[in-house]
């Protein structure tokens, strides 16, 4: 008994280091030549920038300013950096099913019913930078953590900021 919550332990506390982000890159790509960057044009793909893109560029720059870089204008940056919110559908069931039963010994009866199910719509954060000079992605991340509808404005802000921290904690690659 005491192996099996021991290796329980050990599997749970393995599935809490896994990272809420997947990071690729060019391996191409000369990372100590970018010191400046600055947002694309169609950076969140719409022509007003939400509240979760208001969110996302203050994480962003935040993030940059940490790694040394300097904001730039468009023309004179060495990045771009690109972002967009990629909704998703995914089926929730909600609630929990009812059922009985009786019986004895190996033999029994039951009946119940399955919990209803939802669709429920959740926002992956994606960040790319691209190389103005060649104009080709030279780093993207990806968040495995999502923005749901029914998230309040404190908690958006917060897995924003921590999913944009953890995203550029792997940003120049090569350092972890």
């Amino acid at each position: 008994m005491i192996r099996i919550l021991l290796m329980s332990f050990v599997v749970l506390a393995m599935a809490g280091c896994a990272s809420n982000v997947v990071t690729d890159y060019s391996s191409t790509a000369v990372f100590g030549n970018y010191s400046t960057w600055a947002f694309a044009p169609e950076a969140g793909e719409s022509s007003f920038v939400s509240l979760d893109g208001t969110r996302v560029q203050a994480a962003v720059e935040r993030e940059l300013n940490r790694k040394a870089m300097r904001k730039a204008p468009d023309n004179d940056a060495d990045l771009l950096v690109n972002w967009q919110i990629v909704e998703e559908d995914r089926l929730d069931r909600t609630g929990v099913g009812l059922g009985f039963g009786f019986g004895s010994g190996n033999f029994g009866w039951a009946l119940s019913s399955a919990p209803p199910i939802r669709e429920v719509k959740e926002g992956k954060l994606v960040v790319e930078l691209v190389d103005t000079s060649t104009k080709q992605v030279v780093w993207r991340a990806a968040s495995r953590r999502y923005l749901t509808e029914s998230q309040s404005p404190e908690s958006r802000r917060e897995l924003i900021d921590e999913v944009v921290a953890e995203m550029f904690s792997k940003y120049p690659p090569g350092l972890d």
